[in-house]
């Protein structure tokens, strides 16, 4: 190998022979790097029942945050698990694709959640991540736990990259967490679709969905308090 030079085109750098460089033209080189910088990256898409959280879920979380405004309609509690295959190109949680990222779920925790939930002024739960549906051993158990010890009277959201449509031929076990929950903001995070005047979703892709109004109509019903 002879001696390598750095060639640089709008922040995108390649190392090549500088030997190579009298039979290359430098017009075609530049354009070749333009056209790679402008390539738009797109997240996976999974075929049905592809992904599934038996396969998948490690059982870990990579946050809790109790007591927030900004995962839902009201003071919410927010549980964030690990794992997501979508690589939504501009993720603003890239660290939680990882499965084993941050701590094992645990009794401890799910008590500590149960009881923050169970504030008066505390509306209900959010399941956020990573992917809530390619953890949902660690969901369902929750929300099972909600649901027991509170009835409907605090509200479950859930963000998630599937489409609702996608949902509809997934596996049982999503079928059955998306069946108890009750708002669902779904699709996957779309950069060149981003808009962060858009109420809890980053792109305009995403909707925010009434899941048991949805489920009796059979089609998709929007969030009745739904601004923008």
């Amino acid at each position: 190998m002879g001696e390598q030079i750095r060639i640089t085109v709008h922040g995108d750098t390649d190392f090549v022979d500088k030997s190579s460089l009298a039979q290359t033209d430098p017009a075609k080189v530049k354009k070749r790097r333009e056209r790679k910088s402008k390539r738009v990256r797109a997240p996976k898409n999974p075929r049905p029942q592809e992904w599934l959280a038996k396969d998948l879920s490690q059982g870990y979380i990579a946050d809790y945050k109790p007591f927030n405004f900004v995962d839902g309609e009201g003071v919410r509690c927010s549980l964030y698990v690990s794992g997501c295959l979508f690589a939504c190109p501009g993720c603003y949680n890239k660290v939680a694709q990882q499965f084993k990222y941050g701590q094992p779920y645990s009794k401890e925790l799910e008590d500590q959640i149960v009881a923050d939930i169970g504030q008066s002024f505390c509306q209900g739960l959010t399941l956020l991540g990573g992917e809530p549906f390619l953890n949902t051993q660690v969901c369902l158990s929750l929300i099972d736990r909600l649901r027991k010890e509170y009835g409907s009277s605090k509200d479950i959201w859930s963000w998630t990259g599937y489409t609702w449509d996608e949902l509809q031929k997934e596996s049982a076990d999503k079928l059955e967490m998306l069946s108890k929950i009750d708002i669902l903001v779904d699709g996957r995070f779309l950069e060149p679709l981003k808009d962060l005047t858009l109420q809890f979703r980053g792109s305009s892709n995403q909707r925010i969905i009434d899941v048991q109004a949805s489920l009796k109509a059979g089609k998709v019903v929007l969030w009745k308090n739904l601004v923008r």
